[in-house]
């Protein structure tokens, strides 16, 4: 089976791994997580980082800073991970859903300038699939309407906008580092911003609110949401070469559209650029056309020998939606043909030339019957 993805870990990932656990720092206080966020703030262009168990804590404590109020909304891409609806309602917000771009399959400010409302405080972005958004547009948006910008790049590590990192565009910043990620540490994330409060909080928030000097005596109710050292230290190292990976990762995506070029009639593949925006190809996303029963394509393929994914189901058709959210007019054009036509194929250290050539040839004949 060619699997979607694999953890690309070289000898120096493992090397530092192993020289963790070498020196007993292993825990969640060890000096490996000082010094990942040191090189993640170094890296991303922010003066606080804060480590913390995965992706999804690191959208929740995002939102939790930011002590929002009930009937605060905040607008978002219906087309991402549920992760980014759930933080938005554990924060006590309302989510409101916008489209994305067909193209792209990123949120635009056309999408997002007529959701505003008074109750608006909020709007997170997220860069998908290793195509950033237009950062630099939305972030002006949020600055003139008086919003927070959220940004969840954990899609998008080592991205630019406008020659501007991704991860420093938000009031407050996302990164998963998840298995499949371009920097993984297992499983982690890490929140940025450039607030000192949000900082100081973040770090009571991720540590049961402990304090030094009154050390089992706590003012709030949090919950343990520290990263290991050894997590820490594998990540230390993803860092260091994540432009190896990135360019390895175009170089594939690229070699996939020149694949799939000349069949435009049956299927949409990602666009290489949107402007100045260079596609990084986290994922290699395509989309059938026709009238295709996707799913019966994903069966065929896995027959063959080729694992696939579906793309995420729009936020605003979730049965976890929580009824008072539900609008059962809303139609959401774009996200609603994302989620029902499109997959994604396998990418990576572990996908040859040899084998991009075989998953392409297996569904272009599927689709050419």
């Amino acid at each position: 089976m060619i699997q979607v993805f694999k953890p690309s870990l070289s000898a120096s990932d493992k090397a530092s791994v192993m020289k963790s656990i070498f020196k007993n720092e292993i825990s969640g206080t060890s000096p490996a997580i000082k010094e990942f966020e040191k090189y993640s703030s170094e890296k991303f262009d922010r003066e606080y980082s804060v480590a913390v168990s995965n992706g999804s804590v690191a959208l929740d404590l995002a939102l939790k800073v930011l002590d929002l109020k009930d009937g605060d909304e905040v607008i978002l891409p219906t087309f991402t991970i549920i992760s980014c609806l759930s933080a938005v309602i554990r924060a006590g917000a309302k989510p409101v859903f916008c489209d994305v771009d067909s193209k792209s399959w990123n949120m635009k400010i056309e999408h997002i300038e007529n959701l505003v409302t008074k109750n608006t405080k909020a709007v997170l972005m997220v860069h998908l699939y290793g195509l950033a958004a237009e950062a630099d547009k939305i972030s002006d948006f949020c600055k003139k309407n008086n919003l927070y910008l959220i940004e969840d790049a954990s899609e998008a590590h080592g991205q630019k906008v406008n020659n501007q990192n991704c991860g420093s565009f938000g009031d407050i910043s996302t990164f998963s580092f998840y298995a499949n990620k371009h920097i993984t540490t297992g499983e982690g994330g890490m929140v940025l911003t450039n607030n000192a409060l949000f900082a100081d909080k973040l770090i009571q928030m991720r540590n049961l609110d402990f304090n030094p000097e009154q050390r089992f005596q706590h003012d709030n109710l949090y919950w343990n949401y520290r990263l290991s050292g050894i997590q820490a230290s594998l990540g230390i190292s993803q860092l260091k070469s994540l432009d190896k990976r990135i360019n390895k990762k175009i170089r594939q995506g690229q070699n996939y559209n020149k694949l799939f070029s000349g069949h435009e009639d049956i299927l949409q593949y990602p666009i290489h650029n949107d402007g100045e925006i260079v596609n990084h190809y986290w994922v290699y996303g395509l989309i059938v056309k026709n009238g295709v029963d996707r799913n019966s394509l994903l069966d065929f393929l896995y027959k063959k020998g080729i694992q696939t994914r579906p793309f995420f189901w729009p936020l605003h058709l979730q049965n976890a939606l929580p009824k008072n959210y539900r609008k059962p007019e809303s139609v959401i054009k774009n996200s609603e043909l994302l989620g029902k036509s499109g997959f994604y194929i396998p990418l990576g250290d572990h996908v040859s030339i040899r084998k991009q050539k075989f998953i392409s040839d297996m569904i272009i004949n599927f689709l050419s019957r």
